[in-house]
């Protein structure tokens, strides 16, 4: 290779970064004026770097048969920027590669027929409402749900009509710096990392600020004895994720608390609780439903791509096991614990356990009520989990055809939040950490024979999981928004 050609590789690498830092401050004035959300096929590109941006563009090629250039996506953001928008869901990657293939003309008269309706809709009156719009969020409990659903709620809260975390309720008799402490939890993570952004303590006011929110602490020794009133949060959304009450007495009892309207459970809900997968069954929700649970983590990752399995083929009956990584409810090292096989020490033992995820699909999912057993290996990993789907299916089924139908529904279906899909063989179970998808189908390890299908689903059972509940207490908040491009079939 020549010199000059060495030389060209450096200056198209300068060029891409010199045309992502061009994209920052049009994606940010998108979203804190207008309201619009960015992506590159699913991949949010809101608060990124210069190398997030081109690493979004450069997964395109895992999907489509060509590479995706920030070239063909900043001129689309240029036009965006123009046209006025209203608050949308915007994917630039997908839209670029459309008027790549098919568009003729110019780039405005593509946008207006692609994102239509919400051309010319801001105005300053509706930004006004939008930002009077928001709804107030209580997390009760601060674990590692809770400070993962901490952090995306305070990403998301710079773009008007959105979610706004008000305060987190822990337990009483906390250490006298119980608030660094908590702080301190939220500003660095073993498995996620730093967070993105400024955190500092107010201990005055008993709050963290974290980007600018002010975050209420409150101690608390139970869920009806919080008067939120007195902080000025009125008609709030409690997201419990301690796990203590599952039933509608116990979860029952935070609407006895002045300020709350309504509650979420991040497990699964017992009774006549509603277990919701976003994607699957949230049409389910209405304006009447005070309790909701948003299911489990490995619930949330199977029922999709087992929907969408079901829908095309047809399931007879199958197995699900989970490969899990370990959880608090384990011992560090061997010791008494009520549950069967799990007082052995989690970072040194693979150990079997029981799930209710097979079973609990059917909650969301009817359809597959009694066709599936499961069972659960508990392995020595901080975080992502594997689900292993044995399926025997109603009509034949080969690799290709699974993986091709798989990842149209992770690209183009209305399951895309969901189902993401990857097809290396290289990738290993840390490089799902962070993943916002509900589940990641492993296409290179996806097999068929006959009528047999066995699938791999990778999750984050942490934040994506996490992801899904804030799709949920989204639309039990009334916070949705038009998704662009809409779906080609």
């Amino acid at each position: 290779m020549s010199h000059e050609q060495i030389n060209q590789h450096l200056s198209n690498w300068t060029e891409r970064e010199s045309t992502a830092e061009a994209m920052i401050p049009l994606i940010g004035r998108l979203y804190r004026k207008n309201n619009v959300v960015t992506s590159v096929y699913g991949r949010s590109i809101i608060n990124q770097s210069v190398i997030g941006i081109i690493r979004a563009h450069r997964f395109v090629r895992q999907v489509e048969e060509s590479e995706l250039s920030v070239h063909d996506t900043l001129p689309i953001l240029e036009a965006m920027d123009r046209l006025e928008l209203g608050s949308a869901h915007v994917d630039i990657g997908k839209l670029a590669v459309k008027f790549k293939a098919e568009g003729n003309g110019s780039i405005e008269d593509f946008l207006k027929q692609e994102i239509g309706p919400v051309v010319g809709q801001f105005s300053a009156e509706s930004q006004e409402n939008a930002e009077n719009g928001t709804k107030d969020v209580v997390l009760y409990g601060f674990g590692r749900i809770g400070r993962l659903l901490a952090r995306i709620l305070i990403e998301k809260a710079g773009g008007g009509n959105n979610l706004r975390l008000r305060a987190i309720v822990v337990r009483q008799g906390g250490a006298e710096n119980d608030l660094e402490k908590r702080a301190s939890l939220l500003r660095r993570d073993s498995v996620h990392g730093p967070f993105n952004g400024t955190i500092t303590v107010d201990e005055e006011n008993s709050a963290i600020v974290a980007n600018g929110n002010f975050i209420k602490v409150i101690y608390s020794d139970g869920p009806d004895k919080v008067d939120y009133n007195s902080y000025g949060i009125d008609n709030a959304i409690v997201i419990d994720n301690t796990g203590k009450w599952r039933d509608e007495e116990g979860l029952g009892l935070h609407l006895k608390s002045k300020g709350v309207s309504r509650v979420i459970l991040t497990a699964p809900g017992k009774g006549d609780i509603k277990n919701i997968v976003y994607g699957i069954n949230n049409d389910w929700i209405t304006e009447e439903d005070r309790i909701l649970s948003a299911a489990s983590c490995t619930t949330n990752a199977i029922t999709p791509v087992l929907k969408a399995i079901h829908d095309e083929y047809g399931i007879e009956d199958g197995h699900v096991e989970t490969v899990h990584s370990y959880t608090n409810d384990q011992n560090l090292i061997d010791n008494y614990h009520k549950g069967s096989r799990r007082g052995r020490s989690a970072p040194l033992n693979m150990v079997i356990t029981e799930t209710g995820a097979a079973k609990a699909v059917a909650k969301a999912l009817p359809e597959l009520k009694g066709k599936l057993s499961g069972n659960a290996i508990r392995v020595p990993t901080p975080n992502v989990s594997m689900a292993i789907l044995n399926l025997n299916l109603e009509k034949e089924v080969t690799v290709d055809s699974a993986n091709d139908y798989l990842r149209e529904m992770a690209l183009h279906s209305e399951l895309q939040k969901q189902i993401d899909f990857v097809n290396s063989p290289e990738v290993v179970s840390t490089d799902f950490v962070g993943s916002r998808h509900a589940g990641v189908v492993d296409a290179q390890a996806t097999i068929a024979n006959g009528k047999r299908l066995i699938l791999y689903v990778w999750y984050d059972n942490e934040f994506g999981y996490s992801a899904q509940v804030i799709r949920v207490v989204n639309q039990m908040a009334g916070v949705t928004y038009p998704i662009f491009p809409k779906r080609a079939r």
